[in-house]
């Protein structure tokens, strides 16, 4: 707990986007508590899988319980450590990894999932499609039930929620908001049905998978939004692109799934660049037109390409080792819940205390991207790119 960073009384939108990742989402938690602390609580919260269930966590609850709530969620899902890993060397630490990780495969999580036992689907029998999964999430929806306010989940917080999820029958990804819709825990938990481990969600008829199964960063939900406004929209990436070249078998599956749920978030940057500079050439267009050239029509039609806005987005990468494992995302050791909590509360400190997006912004920038790399490094705190149109 480092320096304290004085509120922002006056600032823009603020927005924070929250990846899929498992046990890795302790990460997110702590970014949002440093967030909270300093006056940039968001306005606007976009989930996927633990992404979602920690979106609603925080749009769930008033002022004043969002940091609680998280903190009694993941206390509840975090696994008893066999020592105080902070008093044991790294071998200690990796085998009591190894030990939760296993009992989390086959005892399940308390209060997240358990094992369905005497399971026909894990022998390859047809059963019904809610049921068709080697975990059973109705532990998920109790905590859920215990900590998430409905009525604070549709706008009583003053926060909108989107998640999103993927439609079993067409894979169609659908994107659920407070602003247009009415929100339960069905679409919290059909954002978090990661296959064959979690079964599907069935919402109005149709059946739902985890969205990350399509784009597990969904930043283009906050992209496509309209109107167009300035926004400072904080990022969180449990899974890096970018790798060794791997060597073992655990190496492999390690990179695999990092490279899988990865962010592709810049093409959707790329996408939003090409489409803000066209907007601004329309406008460019159309102040040089006499009046007389434009139908009432075609000005209204003009007109609805709105003003110049800019994307601030401060991008916080989760760097944890993890011992190149693959199923880091099921590791969910109260040691390295709580040291993932940490790690993110700090990196989020250090990007507010930069503010790189509070300086001056360039002329026609549409996105201005700061990469927060990880604090053992020597780099800048901020590095921004794909910067104006």
């Amino acid at each position: 707990m480092t320096a304290t960073v004085k509120a922002i009384a006056a600032r823009p939108r603020t927005a924070l986007v929250l990846q899929g990742g498992g046990a890795l989402g302790a990460y997110q938690a702590g970014v949002f508590e440093a967030m909270d602390e300093h006056g940039l609580t968001p306005d606007w919260v976009i989930g996927t899988s633990i992404g979602a269930i920690n979106a609603a966590l925080i749009a769930g609850n008033r002022p004043g319980m969002r940091v609680a709530r998280l903190k009694q969620f993941w206390n509840e899902v975090a696994q008893n450590d066999l020592l105080d890993m902070r008093r044991v060397p790294d071998s200690v630490r990796h085998f009591n990894t190894m030990v939760n990780t296993m009992s989390a495969l086959t005892a399940g999580v308390q209060g997240f999932y358990s094992p369905r036992w005497f399971n026909p689907f894990a022998a390859g029998w047809p059963v019904a499609p809610e049921a068709a999964s080697f975990y059973d999430t109705a532990p998920l929806e109790r905590t859920l039930e215990k900590l998430v306010d409905i009525d604070c989940l549709n706008g009583g917080s003053g926060i909108r929620l989107s998640v999103s999820a993927i439609r079993v029958d067409c894979g169609q990804l659908d994107n659920f908001d407070s602003a247009s819709r009415s929100m339960t825990l069905k679409h919290i938990l059909a954002s978090g049905a990661l296959p064959p481990g979690f079964a599907p969600v069935r919402i109005d008829g149709r059946l739902y998978w985890d969205g990350g199964l399509y784009s597990n960063t969904p930043l283009e939900i906050l992209l496509a939004d309209e109107p167009r406004i300035d926004t400072t929209c904080f990022m969180v990436d449990l899974w890096s692109a970018d790798g060794p070249e791997p060597q073992t078998l655990e190496q492999v599956q390690t990179r695999q799934k990092d490279v899988m749920f990865a962010s592709r978030s810049q093409r959707h940057i790329d996408a939003y660049l090409r489409g803000h500079k066209l907007r601004r050439m329309v406008r460019m267009l159309r102040d040089k037109l006499p009046p007389e050239a434009l139908s009432d029509e075609e000005r209204r039609q003009v007109e609805a390409v709105g003003a110049d806005s800019t994307v601030h987005i401060v991008r916080l990468a989760y760097a944890g080792r993890d011992w190149q494992m693959a199923s880091k995302d099921i590791n969910f050791s109260r040691g390295s819940i709580e040291w993932r909590w940490e790690l993110g509360y700090r990196d989020a400190l250090r990007a507010i205390e930069e503010g790189a997006w509070r300086k001056q912004t360039p002329e026609g920038a549409g996105i201005l991207v700061h990469d927060i790399p990880p604090a053992d490094t020597h780099a800048p705190h901020s590095v921004a790119s794909a910067a104006a149109g």
